[in-house]
């Protein structure tokens, strides 16, 4: 039986915000969809772990608008980054000790600075989640076009292809995407590492053949370096801290003790985060590497260290996989935190369903449809979305560090003045960096998403007040009035007579007090309508049903207005009985088979639904294979 006219399915039943999500399995057939710690590195971690490929040239070249004495501040500038890394992981090892239920800054800062901050926190997330996609996957699909030139052409077909490769696997549960991405992830991590190693024990670069030919991308030769630029490097190269907060935000995902596996996750994730990112700017000191154009940092260093020679093409393939991938972190977080969301009554409530495999599907189509738009939109061109990039991720992190040093001054455990300074610490260089990245990008779109945050939280504002408007007309919260029985008026629309009409006045006879079966007749009706009429009426004598037949007319051949306005009469006309409409259907043995109904069904139950308070009863007729 259908819901109230007007009133969503899941309207009125708002989880308070301390509840857990419901799960479909308990103990190890639950835990079976759920995330293992090396898991966690490949599911949540991609993005991350890819940022090494584009957060090192983010750096040099920056830099690089110095000349080559600006280059010599890689190594500090990304030491730098790393001190904000470690901060950044300390802190959300404490963020999932303390919220174990996920959500990350929006969490942190719902509890400790109010619902509007976390709200504006929960829309940078989303913002980050959905641009991450969009760039992880341009980014990838133009490392493979610039192998194959002759594809580039095809760069959207290409970028939807990968999108829907992505979405597929993580409809089917975020361990099977764990378990697809683990080997490109490791081959990645591994291809690096040596990479560094073998780097670090040369004199000098083994090959250059990969930048020979290119125009070098340094500026003017200069002897100081302003803070102004290291403070735009410093903003520069924190895009490869993006994804840190993805653990934090699906603790949910991994198997129990999940706070605690989510903790190793975290650590793991930053010190390999940080071992590659001060390794390969060891590498760009140690070969004097200087930019060019049309050839990447990381293929440079790839060809200083190995040479020209099969391993610098694996360094090459497994950046442009993992680069595609990378979208998988966003596939993990963002379900999650919109599953919360719409637990807070600020998202529709579908989004907090889950599905037979632990996922939060609901979240993960809507993810693949906006950034498949994104990508449309876009035109497959990573530099048209970059500029819009790692702005929300920024913020993020400021309300993030800012919310754990109220944590720490409420709760005030031993040693809690130093994790205080140091989320202060973080707080300030994350500040910085947004408004640096904000101001340096404002006019390349960054204004998107200054204009996008504020609309996303006005979205969100307006969902929980419509929410709280339909809680208080269902009194929820109060204990209700005791249910009493009311006398019940039951209309049947027919049309003919067949074993649904029977089915459906058997049914109606057992709700109602009064059943009326009722059909629509046209008023000006031609020899074929005339002939239907009279066979309706004879068929009804001889069969004598004990139920009246109610005839009314219409005008233009309509049939749900004219059985909504006779409702609205009967309702009005007696004003102490329920008034219940039952729609006999037919529920076809195969799919295919629903194309050949005439969905009278439905146009009726919906002009009940728009134009009356009356119950909607569909009463399904299953035909079986032996009988169709």
């Amino acid at each position: 039986m259908s819901l109230h006219p007007g009133e969503p399915a899941t309207a009125g039943r708002p989880a308070p915000s301390t509840k857990k999500p419901p799960d479909t399995g308990t103990g190890a057939a639950a835990d079976r969809h759920r995330l293992t710690a090396p898991q966690g590195l490949a599911a949540l971690s991609l993005d991350a772990m890819a940022s090494v490929a584009y957060g090192p040239e983010s750096i040099v070249l920056v830099l690089a608008a110095a000349g080559a004495y600006g280059l010599g501040f890689t190594l500090p500038v990304t030491l730098a980054i790393a001190v904000l890394l470690a901060v950044l992981v300390a802190s959300y090892r404490q963020v999932i000790a303390a919220f174990p239920d996920g959500g990350g800054s929006y969490a942190v800062a719902k509890r400790h600075l109010g619902r509007r901050t976390g709200l504006v926190a929960a829309a940078s997330l989303i913002l980050d989640y959905v641009l991450n996609v969009a760039v992880s996957v341009t980014a990838g699909v133009a490392a493979l076009t610039s192998a194959f030139p002759q594809l580039y052409g095809e760069r959207v077909w290409i970028c939807l292809g990968v999108l829907a490769l992505v979405t597929a696997v993580n409809l089917f549960g975020v361990v099977n995407s764990a378990r697809a991405f683990l080997v490109p992830t490791a081959v990645f991590v591994g291809s690096i590492l040596v990479m560094i190693t073998v780097g670090l024990f040369r004199d000098g670069p083994a090959s250059t053949a990969s930048a020979a030919g290119h125009a070098p991308a340094l500026g003017e030769g200069a002897t100081a370096v302003g803070a102004l630029l290291l403070l735009k490097a410093f903003a520069a190269g924190c895009s490869a801290l993006t994804g840190v907060e993805a653990v934090a935000n699906a603790v949910p995902s991994f198997r129990a003790p999940a706070a605690r596996r989510a903790q190793r996750t975290e650590v793991a994730l930053g010190a390999l985060l940080g071992v590659m990112l001060i390794g390969l700017s060891l590498l760009i000191g140690r070969f004097h590497l200087q930019p060019v154009e049309g050839v990447t940092v990381l293929s440079q260093l790839a060809d200083a260290a190995f040479g020209h020679n099969a391993a610098f093409y694996v360094i090459q393939f497994a950046t442009m996989v993992l680069l595609a991938l990378a979208a998988n972190t966003s596939f993990g977080g963002l379900p999650v935190l919109m599953s919360l969301l719409a637990r807070d009554n600020h998202l529709p409530h579908f989004f907090a369903l889950k599905g037979d495999r632990q996922v939060h599907r609901h979240g993960v189509a809507w993810l693949a449809a906006v950034s498949g738009v994104l990508l449309v939109v876009s035109g497959g061109d990573t530099n048209t979305l970059v500029p819009l990039f790692a702005i929300g991720v920024f913020v993020g992190f400021t309300i993030c560090q800012a919310g754990m040093v109220r944590h720490w001054n409420e709760l005030r455990p031993g040693g809690w003045r130093i994790k205080a300074v140091l989320n202060a610490f973080g707080a300030l260089l994350t500040g910085v960096s947004a408004v640096v990245v904000t101001a340096t990008k404002f006019t390349e779109g960054a204004w998107l998403i200054v204009l996008a945050l504020p609309l996303l939280v006005l979205v969100f504002g307006r969902i929980h007040r419509a929410y709280d408007r339909i809680g208080a007309c269902l009194e929820l919260g109060r204990i209700p009035r005791p249910p009493h029985r009311s006398p019940s008026l039951v209309v049947v629309p027919v049309s003919g007579l067949s074993g649904l009409t029977s089915q459906a006045l058997t049914a109606a006879r057992s709700l109602g007090d009064i059943v009326l079966a009722v059909t629509v007749t046209v008023t000006h009706p031609g020899p074929e309508d005339r002939q239907a009429l009279e066979a309706l009426r004879r068929d009804w004598e001889l069969w004598k049903p004990g139920i009246e037949l109610v005839e009314i007319h219409s005008e233009r051949r309509e049939l749900g207005r004219p059985l909504s306005r006779y409702v609205t009469e009967l309702a009005d006309a007696h004003p102490a009985f329920q008034v219940t409409v039952v729609i006999p259907e037919t529920e076809p043995a195969h799919v295919w088979q629903r194309l050949l109904q005439n969905q009278r069904g439905s146009v009726v139950a919906h002009a009940i639904r728009r134009d009356t308070d009356a119950v909607i009863c569909r009463l399904r007729f299953r035909i079986t294979t032996e009988s169709s």
